[in-house]
């Protein structure tokens, strides 16, 4: 098969039969008739060899093949939308777009609310799909279209554009009455008696192991989780403590205690990363505008200083 076989609207229809797991919401998605998505479908699966899609009790499932074609394919179009939007422009009140954005679970349950409700006032029709990626992948899929911007720490992120949201600090969190916080420590002491307490780590925030394993405490560790956002029910059911971020720890209600340490690696700042090569495409710099307004509203948190 070559590219010239392939109608770009096909690959939309099976971006938006991926998305949806059904055809019939891609075809409402797309202004088609169900007969028109299905032929479109029958199509493209005669020209990639593939059924692609099989049905399930609520819509379909995606074949192998469907699975590793939908993020290329997906980037690819992406790319094409931001190289027509930088002619045409970008109007938020019209616009169905998708934006991608690289960030954590811990980051998404911070920032995404802020940022939803002022795009349900000002561009109701664009959505958002969260990508976390490894931190070596993030460069790489900004300068591709794959991604469009990136939150969080990520001192490793070279050759982008960048701006500072917030700084924070990492502390150690623990159910409220503890034993751990009935007794007033210096802040030495509060440092070395950290051995007193047994913790909880996530595995895929690189920089809350790396201070534990700083402080000599990785034999402390009873367990491993992989999101950080099981954390509050795990810490007020049990004495495990668990080090994160304190503007996140703060967020969560009743039932918890915060000790601060001044342990390595404390403090950290948060920015917003995106490609030079879309500094100017006018939907992204739209997005990044509306990014700054909401950390300046103190939304987010302090700003940095």
């Amino acid at each position: 098969m070559h590219i010239k076989d392939i109608d770009l609207n096909l690959l939309r229809l099976f971006d938006a039969v991926f998305r949806a797991g059904s055809v019939s919401r891609a075809a409402e998605q797309l202004d088609l008739t169900q007969p028109a998505a299905s032929q479109g479908l029958t199509r493209l699966r005669g020209l990639l060899h593939d059924p692609l899609f099989t049905r399930t009790a609520g819509g379909v499932r995606p074949t192998p093949k469907a699975e590793r074609l939908a993020q290329p394919l997906r980037a690819a179009l992406a790319t094409i939308e931001q190289a027509l939007g930088e002619s045409e422009g970008f109007d938020p009140a019209q616009s169905g777009r998708t934006f991608r954005i690289h960030m954590s679970d811990i980051g998404e349950g911070r920032f995404m609310p802020e940022l939803m409700t002022a795009l349900r006032e000002q561009a109701p029709g664009v959505r958002i799909e969260t990508m976390p990626l490894s931190r070596g992948e993030i460069t790489g899929a900004l300068d591709s279209g794959r991604i469009d911007l990136a939150f969080g720490f990520l001192p490793m992120v070279k050759d982008t554009q960048h701006v500072h949201l917030l700084k924070d600090r990492y502390i150690v969190l623990l159910r409220k009455g503890h034993a751990f916080t009935r007794k007033r420590r210096s802040a030495r002491q509060l440092l070395a008696d950290l051995r007193e307490l047994e913790y909880v780590a996530v595995r895929t925030h690189a920089d809350t192991l790396r201070i534990l394993q700083l402080l000599k405490l990785e034999d402390r560790v009873r367990l491993v989780t992989e999101h950080f956002m099981a954390l509050p029910s795990i810490v007020k059911a049990s004495d495990l403590a668990v080090v994160m971020p304190r503007i996140i720890a703060r967020t969560f209600e009743g039932g918890y205690a915060i000790a601060e340490p001044n342990f390595p690696l404390r403090d950290f700042t948060v920015s917003l990363h995106w490609s030079k090569r879309f500094e100017a495409e006018p939907g992204n710099r739209w997005l990044r505008a509306l990014i700054l307004r909401i950390q300046k509203s103190g939304q987010w948190g302090p700003s940095p200083h």
